[in-house]
């Protein structure tokens, strides 16, 4: 009948599995959200709050909206915010859609059945059939859950605060099928909050479930038949009595949720509430509803009247006393009981043959006790699990009631009672777990093998016996003589008609064959006394020997896989799917004393992956294509548990390792080359080098114990030790670097003086110690420690320069789109001490930045340094740039270019926005540049009065320059820093990998004359290519950050730049002159603040941003503006041979742009004489 139900011509079967399925996966993703919930929606103290909104959004939209549209700053958040997070917001909402669609399709399945639409089908038959009856009962019982799960893990104000974005971003609202209106109304504010778990609203969650209201009739007959019935037929694997609560614990879990939806029944109809608690919670007052959300029904039932009274007398001392003393006396049996069958050797095939009901029994009841203690000696406090810093978090169950159960005094004390009767110690529990499941695995595992070779063992014992017999009858005829035997004819054709029976027993025939062999063994027991063949030792044997294998066929017969079945039923451990993280230490301190003790822990594992039989089960059932995608989500949950458990390992090999590193570096000697015989003795140091040793073969007992941990499929995660072993030292060595990076990368933004150098220096000594630290172990645990160390830090500081670039950009990446996080080996994100860095990279960049600021420092280009613009002490050398490399490695040195290489861009860009809005946009700022531009008509005439002329014009732009040239300072502040960040690279590359960087020299400059001398109509370069080699090239320093362009010009409408930028010029060059010593540009006084080199470098980034006509229209201007002030002062003064300031330093500033490449000598020799050049050089010397 059932398999009737569940065909695949069964309509009605199939959509109720299909819909139950669907249940599972809402669920299965509703907990995989939880964990990628976006903190803007959780707090009000970030940058969007003003446009975050929960549900009075409706009430005050126009007025709402109005106030975005109406402020650009609030327009570009918004948008920020639309781009960044519209995709998780539509997930959310596809996943709360989901929930409202599941109790829309389920109300519409009973309607269909009510009307008939399935042929010979009605809600009566449907229960009567007992796989209908079961997915009517899910299909309810998963929709509490889904409710439940939703408001315990996403609190109300926000899932408000989501749908009301999700709603003005998305153009779902504009559909007409859109249901965003019911599932708002489905999904609005409980009241309840998970911040506040003692504090549940009146009239949760009744009312909560009551917001779509399903078929009475329907809703009474589930419940019906939860309560009356043994809907999984569980009993049959429960026969005691005492067992019968938790025989019936899934049915229980099922109706306390289903009961949610009639709560007049918790509230007033006593003798049902006596029924289900005399049936279901005799003995026990805690459950696990799913997956490890934890219900205490002293505390969810307390605010109902009938419920409340019929649990009262489960609850009462004299019951909590004898029910913990019983588990109590129980525990310590089962442990002794436990430790023999453990034992090497006793669990062998023919014992398990011998006691298989025994064993069932004791791995039942053990089962049973382990249940019971692990739930009601439960802390009341349960929470996420976290590892112990607190940057992993393990996507559980947060028991929201049994929270709430701690502020409840009843509870406590009910509690304080069973800890007190079972004189509870969570060791001998660990114990008991540990036993139970490592029994379950050998039992497995052997029952296995036997059922494997269960025909192939039947046969041979079946060929030895016929063989026996055939022999022994020989000996009766005479052919084969034996001591002291007789022949006997008589007794030789009986003994031959034995073995032709034996012979027509059929293996397929199980039952007749079983009979068949009881029989013949009672005759050759017969026939040896009949026969006296007692006397007749050999005889005897042979006879005692083939009675014996007729047993083992017999025993061999009654293998079946029903075994099995009821060990996987008995053995289920899904209602610890959280407890077990209450004993996570436990597990981790016994690993610390033994470590070979991973590989029992592997039967714990796998006892407690038997919680994804439940979700998958009707999955599977289904043929659903999420089935991967949930058994992919609940196995990594449980593999992430693993590696927190197994975490405990790589920690404790690091602090013996440091110990080791201590000891080599400052107790023992370096041994000379040379060394006199009577100072052996003070270079040996034998107590020293003997704890090396023994915290060597320390380490080396950790490697074997995580080895010894066989390859483990865990769900559908297969779990390899060796894997297992290096993710645990990468996430240990991770966590120790961010540590070490992050304590100090830390800066005292104030400070006069900084403590870069000295913070550098201790971080490379850090850095140093574990790099030694890896080198010295990875022979010991086989690993490859330099490589695995160098990923590492390339891996961390990609993920930090990641996450401060997202700081530059509207389009952030997330931690799940970052190709540097990983789940196995999460980067953890430490809290910044500074509000204008995310990460210590951004510290360190904003660091050097403010020591090297223009306004404060001179840099001196001769000698790649900075000097204080005061005292002219120095600041920062290229000596610096080899720290950072010491101290962060290359990846490191490269990873802080590249952030500078953000915030160039972020300057370029802010830089032509503040143009547009401040000049461009201005009608009356054109038109005084169109006057401007008339006025230098053509560049080659000469203007009277220019000082006067052009400070008229700059006069009307002094605001804007101020801000642009703080731009071009700091523009040419990062472009200084890049290049000396690409000098330390190219040295480092050329002298550690000398060849390679050569090849790669070469490799550049081969596909830059490729593309040089490609035309239009040849094929292009491999795409391939030219990002990878892009990637090696900044890694080796082959590249000129003066000559990149790093933000798209084209689109620009910038009309009279030249003009402007050379009045920009002009209003600042009177602040610098040209030092003769230093060969550049350099500030006439500290207190201008504006060093030269950095003007120079920032004006020419420009420039090279504007494109080669505006480079020579301003550079035209500029000569122009030269040319001026000369003919001026040539008519104004007596010495003829002296060129004014303004001239000299246009015309060096000119000069400075050509060393840089931004134009030619050329050039410059075409828009001015070789007398005026001859002047200038005069001059300047």
């Amino acid at each position: 009948m059932a398999e009737d139900f569940l065909a695949d011509n069964n309509l009605c079967g199939q959509t109720l599995l299909r819909l139950v399925s669907r249940g599972h996966a809402i669920i299965a993703e509703l907990l995989r959200l939880k964990d990628f919930i976006p903190p803007i929606f959780q707090s009000d103290q970030n940058k969007y709050h003003e446009i975050i909104i929960d549900f009075r959004y409706f009430k005050e939209q126009d007025a709402f909206d109005s106030k975005i549209n109406g402020n650009d700053l609030l327009m570009e958040l918004d948008e920020e915010l639309r781009k960044n997070y519209i995709e998780i917001l539509t997930r959310f909402y596809l996943a709360f859609e989901s929930v409202h669609k599941y109790v829309c399709d389920l109300n519409a399945f009973l309607h269909e059945v009510e009307e008939g639409m399935y042929i010979q089908q009605t809600l009566e038959t449907v229960f009567l059939n007992d796989e209908g009856k079961q997915l009517m009962c899910e299909a309810l019982y998963l929709y509490g859950i889904m409710l439940l799960v939703t408001d315990t893990h996403i609190d109300g104000p926000v899932r408000e605060r989501m749908l009301v974005s999700y709603y003005r971003y998305s153009v779902q609202r504009t559909h007409s099928n859109s249901k965003l209106d019911e599932v708002c109304q489905l999904l609005r504010s409980t009241g309840f909050l998970k911040s506040q778990p003692g504090r549940k609203p009146q009239h949760y969650p009744e009312e909560y479930f009551r917001r779509i209201s399903i078929v009475p009739v329907y809703l009474d007959v589930v419940i019906g038949h939860l309560r009356s019935d043994d809907i999984y037929h569980q009993i049959a694997t429960h026969p005691h009595p005492d067992h019968r609560s938790t025989a019936l614990a899934q049915q229980a879990a099922m109706l306390v949720i289903c009961l949610y939806f009639t709560p007049d029944i918790l509230h007033n109809q006593t003798a049902k509430m006596r029924e289900i608690v005399d049936k279901f919670f005799p003995d026990n007052w805690v459950t696990s509803v799913y997956m490890g959300l934890i219900f205490n029904l002293v505390e969810v039932w307390e605010p109902y009247k009938a419920a409340r009274m019929a649990l009262s007398n489960t609850i009462q001392a004299a019951n909590v006393k004898e029910c913990s003393i019983k588990h109590c006396n129980q525990m310590e049996q089962l442990i002794k009981h436990l430790h023999q069958l453990l034992k090497e050797g006793v669990l062998t095939e023919e014992f398990l043959l011998d006691n298989m009901q025994k064993l069932i029994n004791l791995i039942r009841q053990s089962n049973v006790t382990l249940r019971w203690m692990l739930l009601h000696t439960n802390t009341l406090t349960a929470g996420n699990r976290n590892n112990s810093y607190n940057f992993e978090v393990i996507s559980i169950f947060h028991s929201v009631y049994h929270v709430g159960a701690e502020s409840l005094k009843k509870c406590r004390q009910v509690r304080d009672q069973v800890l007190l009767d079972t004189k509870y110690q969570p060791v001998p529990v660990f114990e008991l777990l540990l036993d139970c499941a490592e029994l379950e695995l050998n039992v497995r595992e052997t029952f296995r093998i036997l059922l494997t070779e269960k025909r192939s063992k039947w046969l041979l014992c079946k060929k030895e016996c016929i063989e026996r017999l055939t022999e022994l009858a020989d000996v009766f005829s005479g052919a084969k003589p034996l001591s002291r035997v007789e022949k006997n004819e008589s007794l030789q054709l009986w003994l031959r008609e034995i073995a032709q029976q034996v012979e027509a027993l059929n293996y397929e025939e199980g039952t007749a064959s079983g009979r068949k062999m009881v029989q013949l063994i009672s005759a050759l027991e017969e026939v040896q006394e009949f026969h006296q063949l007692d006397s007749q030792l050999q005889v005897k044997q042979f006879l005692t020997e083939t009675r014996r294998q007729l047993h083992q066929m017999i025993r061999t017969a009654n293998i079946r896989e029903d075994f099995l079945i009821t060990l996987q039923i008995v053995s289920d451990l899904s209602y610890a799917w959280l407890i077990i993280d209450s004993y996570t230490s436990h597990m981790q301190t016994a690993i610390r004393k033994d470590p070979s003790l991973v590989g029992r822990l592997r039967a714990t594992f796998l006892k407690l992956s038997s919680a994804l039989d439940l979700p998958l089960m009707r999955i599977n059932q289904a043929r659903s294509a999420d089935l991967v995608s949930v058994s992919q989500y609940y196995s990594t949950e449980l593999v992430s548990y693993i590696r927190h458990v197994l975490h405990i390992i790589p920690q404790s090999m690091f602090a013996l390792v440091e110990q080791i590193v201590q000891l080599q570096t400052n107790v023992i000697k370096e041994m000379p080359m040379r060394l006199d015989k009577d100072k052996l003795k003070d270079y040996a140091q034998l107590d020293q080098r003997f704890q090396v040793a023994k915290l060597t073969e320390s380490v080396s007992t950790f490697t074997e114990g995580i080895l010894a941990m066989k390859t483990t499929l865990v769900g559908i995660v297969r779990l390899d030790p060796k894997r297992l072993l290096e993710e645990g030292i990468r996430r240990e060595l991770v966590r120790r670097m961010v540590k070490a990076m992050h304590d100090s990368l830390s800066f005292n933004a104030k400070a006069r003086n900084s403590d870069l150098a000295h913070k550098l220096t201790s971080l490379g000594e850090t850095m140093e110690g574990l790099r030694k630290s890896f080198e010295y172990i990875q022979d010991y645990v086989r690993i490859q420690g330099l490589r695995m160390f160098q990923e590492e830090t390339a891996r961390i500081v990609g993920y930090n320069v990641e996450q401060e670039c997202n700081t530059f950009q509207t389009d952030h990446i997330q931690d799940w789109q970052s190709k540097f996080q990983s789940t196995a080996v999460p980067i953890p994100r430490l809290p910044s001490n500074d509000p204008h860095s995310a990460t210590f990279i951004g510290r360190l960049a904003r660091e050097i930045l403010r020591i090297t600021d223009p306004k404060t420092t001179t840099f001196v280009p001769s000698t790649n340094t900075w000097y204080d613009s005061k005292s002219q002490a120095e600041v920062l050398n290229f000596l610096l740039f080899s720290q950072l490399e010491q101290a962060l490695s290359t990846s490191g040195l490269a990873g802080l270019d590249t952030l500078f290489a953000f915030m160039i861009t972020t300057e370029l860009t802010n830089l032509f926005s503040d143009l547009k809005k401040e000049v461009f946009r201005h009608q009356d700022s054109l038109e005084v540049l169109a006057e401007f531009d008339h006025l230098t008509a053509p560049t080659t005439t000469i203007l009277g009065q220019p000082s006067k002329t052009y400070g008229t014009y700059c006069t009307r732009f002094h605001k804007s320059f101020q801000t642009l040239l703080d731009r071009v300072l700091k523009i040419g502040q990062l472009q200084l820093l890049r290049r000396s960040c690409s000098q330390q690279l190219k040295s480092t590359a050329s002298f550690d990998s000398g060849l390679l960087w050569q090849a790669l020299e070469t490799l550049s400059l081969s596909v830059v004359n490729d593309v040089v001398r490609r035309d239009k109509s040849s094929s292009s370069i491999s795409t391939s290519l030219l990002p990878e080699l892009a990637e090696y090239l900044h890694w080796s320093g082959l590249y000129e950050p003066f000559e990149k362009i790093y933000v798209a010009t084209h689109s620009l409408d910038l009309p009279y730049i030249p003009h402007l930028l050379l009045l920009f010029i002009v209003s600042n060059v009177h602040k610098f002159t040209y030092s003769k010593q230093l060969a550049s540009l350099v500030s006439k006084r500290p207190q201008d603040g504006a060093d030269g080199t950095p003007f120079v470098i920032g004006s020419a980034t420009l420039f090279r941003h504007l494109g080669s006509a505006s480079t020579q229209a301003c550079c035209s201007l500029l000569i122009q503006f030269a040319r001026s002030h000369l003919e001026f002062g040539a008519s104004n003064k007596e010495n003829l041979m002296e060129i004014p300031s303004e001239s000299g330093t246009t015309l060096a500033l000119l000069e400075q742009w050509e060393k840089c490449g931004l134009i030619s000598r050329a050039f410059l020799n075409s828009l001015l004489n070789e007398g005026v050049w001859s002047l200038y050089k005069t001059s300047m010397a």
